[in-house]
């Protein structure tokens, strides 16, 4: 799988949640949808942090296996 990283995640805008995430914060990924070179997916209380991106491709696989093991 190629990787490729945005060094500063915050100067792209429309990052999301995942729904599984409270209110009270903790450890959450939030991920940006449209983006032309994959899935960008950081942590959400370093939101100036690093963001990895990955591939569509992979993306889907992942969320398919988490809903399953989530089931």
């Amino acid at each position: 799988m190629t990787e490729h990283t945005v060094r500063d995640a915050d100067c792209l805008t429309g990052w999301r949640k995942s729904s599984y995430s409270g209110p009270e914060g903790g450890s959450c990924v939030e991920v940006l949808d449209g983006h032309p070179s994959g899935v960008p997916v950081r942590d959400s209380k370093a939101p100036h942090g690093p963001a990895i991106v990955f591939p569509a491709t992979a993306w889907a696989p992942f969320v398919a296996a988490l809903k399953n093991t989530l089931a």
